[in-house]
């Protein structure tokens, strides 16, 4: 017996392509080629937890074994075939040598469409497909918000997003392109509900990003500092630098296809911007909320700037560990601890301390011990001698911080260089020295080190110790060590005076808006990691010492005759939208003393323009037309891992500075790695350009693209050897609608993203599909002179039961698409696009219309193409948010219906869920259909005669209703059940069952039979069948015990854990059908 099996599936395999993988399952260049017939695309890769990991790699060692003894086995066979397959190969090759392709459509007019008989358009090709439209949908003002003729948002409602702005002078990668495809997808899909939409475009001058990279490549091709042009020659030559990078960035929007109104482009430091981000300032400074201290920064050396949290990576080491530090020739050794001693004042006494940073010792004020630790309550009040410094005596003190069980129990202390000795300095009033200039030297505070090398410290330091016979040990010790993003150079806590913002009303508000839900943050997680940061929230320092951004507007005072400009003193800073409005304050102040102002030379944290974005963009502080009807914005997509240092800064300043939410729901998408699971990076290798996979690229331009950045030489050596692993063929071309589509279906809203080229490729060919598909509809309207479409989509009373089920599967995905999108389930949206047009579409009605065409009356052949047309319009513009060149360019080939004016497709009404298309009658008796094209398919690829010899085929429906199904749709279960010979026979629900035939249960109600005997070995295929039998139970047996496994229940994600239960359910279906059908050949035996 064959079991519910798909077409060409041996007995009882799993039905239709793979579930579990990455990758779309192959689609069929021809469109017409009857396929699977139920089911859904795949779930693209999820995160797996380590042991799947593991037993993935050994199951991948074991596949690989056999794939090459397989290959092996195959060789000999290979090798007949050779001449055929060279000459087949030649034919190809000859075929697929097209010339390159060129536009002639004219920039900015509408597309010149090329016959199907063009090379370049007789299958997919991206590069013809995907040229010229943009330049026309963004001279017809598509893009652009429309309003109502009083220039009001339209009846329908409004929809915006503010793209994320990338950084001016860098380069879009997959992170861009997946937040890209989101935002598109929605923009499309709320302009074709009648929505008044903005996308609004820009790009994020990026402070210390933008200024690391310029400088790197001053010097890499001059040998020249920025203190060598000076700080007005060097923002010129950021400014070149930006202008090349930003036209790059914005081609690169357009060549995905990205709807954004670039009428309405933004950038952090334009004119309009500049003044919000003044204005700002200068508030905040007047209400106190921005104030100046001096308190402990993350300090680069290299850059000589402070950063922020973000720009700093924290990498974990295990033990001690060599590293690289820029202005070293050698590594330099971190994860070790070194235990000293100080010797107590007066006294032949010493207490042994312990340090990570042997260096830090010369900034060290003070010992601190526990209150109720015996071994130095003596001390306690006493003071230590600085060995290396004159005359410096360290209090030592008693704190409840101090845990007496963790090294010696005491614990030096360095508050100008250590966060937590800082509280512990600011509590016992110790001083504060800082030893570090700020390239990273030893000062005038480190004695006898002073103008030493920090690093070179570390080392000279400890055998100096040892001379004095203070050194004690050094041992192994876990640590993290934090490196600037951009250098690499460890980052140094340092104290600097430095502007800071208050956030202790600020985080209140922005809290309240998220649990009193006028935010919501998706998925959850993303929500808690918001509400977790907020919580726990600190001032913010928002000084940076560098020469591009923001410059800050205030101003100090320096009297005349006055030396010591107390630069830490808020009474002697003023700020001003200008310097006469900051020079006004401060004559107000010192109405009778002489001075000048003198601007603070230091710019702003990029994140405290980027914190206006949603707003400054669209006008504020001025109140715009845009702002009043586009603000607040609807939804900001981005990722999760800038929520505290992006999406938190957005939502209180906008509440602080407009009285309203910015956004009212924020969507976090996944961070995109590898598929190896490992973070993108640069000096990996594994970073991809989304233009590479829209166009295609050799393994050696990938390569040569290595040497164009600022990567360090052996780091281009690792990245080439990773790249000939990864992508040995180089990266095939995919097109922009490939790279769209597979970029939604990969994102569930949970872990993170493995990226997979193949995968995107994959969808390429799914692009090939509709294209074919398409094709062949328009080529049978074409064959009926003067084919008018309907009037509108609606039934004509003359439609099959096929057309029927199509109509209501259309209808079922447009309501299913609606909901996933409006809630936010991408994955699940794409999944029913792509289910319609490949399982429904393509691989079941096109392949039926054949014989309604060809058999049907002449009502039933027009109600056939009135059908035909419907459906591929319907799934064109339901599919356009998701594929937005490949349904223009089709659905302009479509004869339009009477008074239809639509000029695009982007502006076409989106399909709506329509009652009378609503046929679950139809969709039961059509499933009948389906279910018994599907048995003949798996019974004659288990059972097909010999060739040229006609199979044998029984249907038979148990009742009257299903054999009046079956009886009536013969011609289309046979249009649907493949191209082998066979003679269909129906059987009336009394009628015996056919003698010498093995069964294909299709339900309750009906049954396919394939007549066997005299054709099969019986005992060979019950011998056959038992050991798939034997082996599918041992399948079900370890997937039970995996279901049951209590840490596999406990660690493994819960969407993971249903698709192995699906799995498990299918693998029992499996074993269920070979025992059947043992028992089936064993009565054969008997008849």
């Amino acid at each position: 017996m064959a079991t519910n099996s798909a077409r060409g599936n041996p007995i009882a395999a799993a039905d239709g392509p793979q579930q579990n993988g990455g990758t779309p399952p192959p689609v069929s260049g021809d469109a017409n080629a009857s396929g699977q017939v139920s089911g859904t695309p795949p779930a693209l890769a999820k995160v797996k937890t380590k042991k799947e990991l593991e037993r993935e790699s050994k199951k991948a060692e074991k596949q690989a074994k056999f794939e090459q003894k397989k290959a092996a086995q195959a060789q000999a066979a290979a090798n007949a075939n050779t001449t055929k397959e060279k000459k087949e190969k030649e034919k190809k090759a000859e075929v697929e040598a097209l010339p390159p392709f060129v536009e002639d459509t004219p920039a900015g007019e509408k597309k010149r469409l090329k016959p199907f008989d063009d090379p370049y358009y007789s299958s997919y090709h991206p590069v013809a497909v995907e040229s010229a439209w943009y330049a026309w949908w963004e001279k017809e003002g598509f893009f652009q918000p429309q309003f109502t003729p009083e220039g009001k948002v339209k009846p329908e409602g409004n929809f915006v997003i503010v793209v994320p702005p990338p950084n001016v002078t860098g380069a879009l990668h997959m992170g861009h392109a997946l937040g890209n495809s989101l935002q598109d997808l929605l923009i499309r899909y709320n302009r074709q509900k009648g929505k008044t939409t903005l996308w609004l475009p820009g790009c994020d001058h990026a402070g210390i990003a933008t200024q690391s990279v310029v400088e790197k490549m001053l010097w890499k091709l001059k040998k020249q500092t920025r203190h060598d042009l000076g700080r007005d020659k060097f923002i010129n030559l950021v400014q070149d630098w930006k202008e090349e990078y930003h036209q790059k960035i914005n081609n690169a929007f357009r060549k995905m296809g990205s709807s954004l109104d670039w009428s309405r482009e933004a950038f952090t430091m334009d004119e309009n911007f500049s003044a919000a981000v003044t204005e700002v300032f200068v508030r905040f400074h007047e209400e106190g909320i921005i104030y100046r201290a001096n308190r402990l920064v993350n300090w680069d050396s290299t850059l000589m700037t402070a950063l922020s949290n973000l720009e700093v990576d924290n990498e974990e080491l295990t033990g001690r560990t060599l590293l690289d530090v820029p202005g070293y020739e050698r590594k330099v050794e971190f994860g070790i601890i070194v235990y000293f001693k100080y010797p107590i004042e007066n006294s032949d006494e010493t207490i042994e301390v312990a340090t990570t940073r042997p260096e830090t010792m010369l900034g060290d004020s003070g010992i601190a011990v526990h209150p109720d630790d015996p071994r130095y309550t003596h001390l306690v009040g006493k003071f230590a001698v600085h060995p290396f410094i004159k005359g410096r005596r360290l209090p030592i003190v008693a704190d409840t911080y101090v845990d007496r069980e963790f090294g010696t129990g005491a614990v030096k202390l360095t508050p100008a260089h250590d966060p937590n000795d800082f509280n512990l300095g600011m509590a016992h009033k110790l001083e504060f020295i800082n030893i570090l200039t700020d390239d990273g030297l030893i000062n005038e505070n480190g004695g006898p080190y002073q103008g030493q090398k920090r690093f070179d410290v570390r080392y000279s330091i400890q055998e100096d110790m040892k001379k004095l016979g203070l050194y004690v040990d050094k041992k192994d010790n876990p640590m993290t060590v934090p490196l600037s993003e951009r250098t690499r150079d460890i980052v140094e806590p340092i104290m600097k005076p430095q502007w800071w913002v208050n956030m202790s009303d600020l985080a209140e508000d922005a809290i309240k808006a998220v649990k009193n839900g006028e935010i919501k943050i998706k998925p959850e997680s993303a929500e808690k990691t918001y509400l977790n940061w907020m919580a726990g929230i600190n001032d913010w320092c928002i000084s940076r010492q560098l020469w591009w951004g923001h410059q800050c507007p205030v101003y100090q005072v320096h009297f005349e005759g006055e030396e010591d400009n107390h630069p830490e003193s808020n009474d002697r800073w003023f700020a001003g939208r200008t310097e006469e409005e900051a020079l006004a304050k401060a004559k107000k102040v010192f109405p009778d003393k002489k001075f000048k102002l003198v601007r603070d030379e230091d710019v702003l944290d990029t994140w405290f323009s980027s914190g206006l974005w949603p707003f400054a963009t669209l006008g504020w502080p001025q109140d715009t037309p845009d702002l009043s009807r586009l603000f607040p914005t609807s939804l900001l997509e981005t990722g999760w891992d800038i929520i505290p240092f992006w999406v938190a800064r957005m939502i209180f300043l906008g509440i602080k500075l407009t009285g309203k939410v910015p956004f009212s729901e924020v969507f976090c998408h996944s961070l995109i790695r590898d598929s190896d699971g490992r973070k993108m990076s640069k000096s990996l290798g594994n970073v991809i350009d989304p233009l590479d996979v829209i166009s295609g690229i050799e393994l050696q331009a990938l390569h040569d693209k290595l040497l164009t950045g600022n990567i360090a030489p052996a780091e281009v050596k690792r990245a080439t050897a990773y790249q000939k692993i990864g992508f040995p063929q180089g990266i095939p071309e995919c097109g922009a609608d490939a790279l769209h589509f597979s970029l939604v279906a990969y994102t569930t809203g949970g872990g993170d993203i493995n990226f997979d080229v193949k995968v995107i490729h994959a969808y390429r060919r799914f692009c090939n599909k509709i294209w074919n598909a398409s094709k062949y509809v328009l080529g049978k309207l074409e064959t009926v002179k003067d084919f008018v479409p309907a009037k509108q989509r609606a039934l004509g009373g003359n439609e099959s039961l096929a057309e029927l089920w199509v109509l209501h599967k259309m209808n079922s995905a447009v309501k299913g698409v609606s909901e996933a999108l409006e809630q936010r389930d991408f994955m699940k949206s794409a999944n029913l696009v792509y289910a319609f047009w490949y399982f429904q579409l393509c691989d079941v009605f096109i392949e039926n219309s054949k014989t309604l065409i060809q058999e049907g009356s002449e009502a039933q052949i027009n109600s056939a193409l009135q059908t035909l047309y419907s459906v591929l319009e319907g799934a064109l513009v339901l599919s356009h948010p998701f594929l937005p060149f490949i349904t223009e360019e089709l659905w302009q080939r479509l004869p339009r219906r009477p008074r239809d004016e639509t000029k695009s497709v982007m502006v076409a009404k989106y399909p709506e869920w329509d009652q009378q298309f609503e046929n679950p009658e139809a969709e039961a008796a059509y499933d009948i259909v389906l279910g018994c094209s599907k048995g003949v398919r798996s019974l004659m690829a288990e059972y097909a005669p010999a060739k040229d010899v006609e199979a044998q085929i029984f249907i038979q429906g148990y009742d009257a209703a299903s054999h009046k199904t079956v009886s009536e749709e013969k011609s289309s279960i046979r249009s649907l059940s493949g191209k082998g010979a066979m003679k269909l026979e129906m059987l009336s629900p009394d009628h015996a069952r056919p003698a010498g035939c093995v069964a294909f249960p299709v339900s309750s109600a009906v049954s396919v039979f394939i007549h066997v005997k005299d054709r099969v070995n019986l005992d060979e295929e019950i011998t056959k069948a038992t050991t798939k039998l034997e082996r599918a139970r041992a399948a079900v047996e370890k997937q039970r015990k995996l279901l049951s496994d209590p840490v596999y229940v406990e660690k493994v994600a819960v969407a993971t854990q249903d698709a192995d239960k699906k799995r498990l359910a299918d693998r029992e279906s499996e074993a269920s059908g070979f025992e059947t059908t043992i028992e089936q050949f064993k009565q054969l035996k008997l008849e």
